[in-house]
């Protein structure tokens, strides 16, 4: 396939190495929050820009008919929007949190855990994220659907940040120097802890995870998600 990189940081350049490793060509590479580029040259696009560019890089993809799959987050007030051009333009569409294989099945667990402990009202839950200190958003969009996982199957109506009640979920968010990402979900009683935790020891596995999302998407017509290309 001929791939369009629209984003050009460290993953951008990982999701490269990658996509050419697996005989793809790189068309395209945009970055940060430029406009001005024909993304009718590719076949299938992989946004992993930063929030102000990403509803942009999106939106041109859509109506020029070229597949994009996303993995920026901190846009997603602007969903809706996104779904409804998608879906008036019959394109083609994925958006991650996280394209990690060990995350999306980290994702299920995580409710599973949450539908399991719903019914034990001793226990309390709390989130905390670590990633590198150039992260731009907080909390991370991986803490955030893990966060939605467990309002899916519990009492709790929301999340917040820092900060928590009898009705939210506290987010720690911790910036550290080289840290791809850490997710850990705690449940507290006043006798035990219980704990399920991610550590992603590099770029990789988001990158390949992006690029097969992007082999998958091709050719489809719709909105998808990781659920879809796993077939979980």
């Amino acid at each position: 396939m001929k791939i369009a990189l629209l984003g050009y940081g460290k993953m951008g350049k990982t999701i490269e190495k990658i996509a050419l490793e697996r005989g793809h060509s790189i068309v395209l590479k945009v970055d940060k929050e430029d406009t001005n580029y024909d993304i009718s040259v590719a076949d299938v696009a992989i946004d992993f820009s930063i929030p102000s560019a990403a509803v942009n890089n999106i939106t041109t993809c859509i109506n020029a008919g070229v597949p994009v799959v996303s993995g920026t987050t901190g846009w997603l007030d602007q969903y809706n929007d996104i779904l409804q051009l998608c879906k008036e333009k019959k394109g083609s569409f994925i958006y991650a949190s996280n394209f990690s294989l060990g995350v999306n099945l980290f994702f299920e667990l995580n409710k599973k855990l949450a539908q399991m402990i719903s019914p034990i009202k001793e226990y309390d839950v709390s989130m905390e994220e670590i990633h590198h200190t150039q992260k731009l958003d907080a909390p991370s969009g991986t803490a955030i659907t893990l966060a939605e996982g467990v309002i899916e199957h519990s009492a709790k109506t929301a999340w917040k940040l820092d900060e928590g009640d009898i009705n939210t979920i506290p987010i720690t968010a911790v910036r550290e120097a080289d840290v791809p990402g850490t997710h850990s979900i705690a449940y507290t009683s006043e006798v035990d802890t219980i704990e399920i935790k991610h550590t992603a020891h590099n770029r990789h596995g988001f990158a390949l995870g992006a690029v097969v999302a992007s082999e998958w998407l091709h050719g489809k017509t719709g909105v998808f998600s990781m659920k879809d290309v796993l077939g979980l």
